[in-house]
C-alpha cells in the first residue's frame, strides 16, 4: 500500500489481539488499519466468509497505480470502464489475497480512462 499509493506508516502498531499485530497506515489525512492475526482469531470463520472486505481506492491517475501494480509484482486481473469511472482489480500480496480496486472517475467527454 505505501509503494502503491504513496502512504506511510502513521503508527507502527502494538500488540493486539489474539498475539496479533496492528499498524495504521495511510496519508496525513486517512488511514486504514491492518492487522496481522494469529492464534484462534487467525482460524475464525466470519458470517461473511472472511474478515477483510474488499479495499477499494479512488486514484487520479489510474494507468500510473495500476504500473505501480504491475512494478510491485502483483497481476491486475479485472478492468471494469464506464461512463463515469475506470476500475482496475488486483489481488493483495498478503497470504489473505484480499481483493483490490483502484478507481479513477471522468468526466464525461474526456479521454482520460
Amino acid at each position: 500500500m505505501q509503494a502503491l499509493f504513496g502512504w506511510h506508516v502513521r503508527w507502527p502498531g502494538a500488540p493486539a489481539r489474539d498475539s496479533g499485530h496492528t499498524i495504521h497506515v495511510g496519508s496525513d489525512d486517512h488511514y486504514i488499519a491492518l492487522h496481522r492475526a494469529r492464534g484462534r482469531l487467525r482460524r475464525r470463520r466470519f458470517r461473511q466468509g472472511s474478515a477483510a472486505q474488499p479495499y477499494r481506492r479512488q486514484v487520479d491517475d489510474l494507468d500510473a497505480v495500476e504500473a505501480k501494480v504491475v512494478a510491485a509484482g502483483l497481476t491486475p486481473f479485472s478492468m471494469a470502464i464506464t461512463i463515469r469511472a475506470a476500475g482496475s482489480y488486483f489481488l493483495s500480496p498478503d497470504p489473505d489475497g484480499i481483493e483490490c480496486e483502484v478507481v479513477s472517475y471522468r468526466r464525461r467527454g474526456t479521454n482520460n480512462r
